[in-house]
């Protein structure tokens, strides 16, 4: 996988929370603490951001769109 370097600025008690963690052991490094946060923060917001749209959907609209594809295929499925 290739990496890119960035600079980013963060507050004080941040970078002291993530020393602390790598300190621990529970990360390698500074980098690899920050990797992790971000990767789980953008598949919060893709969560987030699918749920929202599927609120938006009409559950009756979608139903009625099921319904109609099944009643179609009806006679195209084997008899059991």
């Amino acid at each position: 996988m290739a990496v890119s370097k960035i600079a980013i600025s963060l507050e004080k008690s941040l970078v002291d929370q993530v020393d602390r963690m790598v300190r621990s052991g529970e990360f390698p490094s500074r980098s690899r603490a920050i990797q992790d946060a971000l990767q789980e923060r953008l598949r919060r917001v893709s969560r987030d951001r699918l749920a929202r749209e599927c609120a938006k959907l009409d559950s009756a609209q979608e139903a009625l769109l099921a319904e109609e594809g099944m009643a179609f295929e009806d006679d195209q499925w084997p008899q059991y």
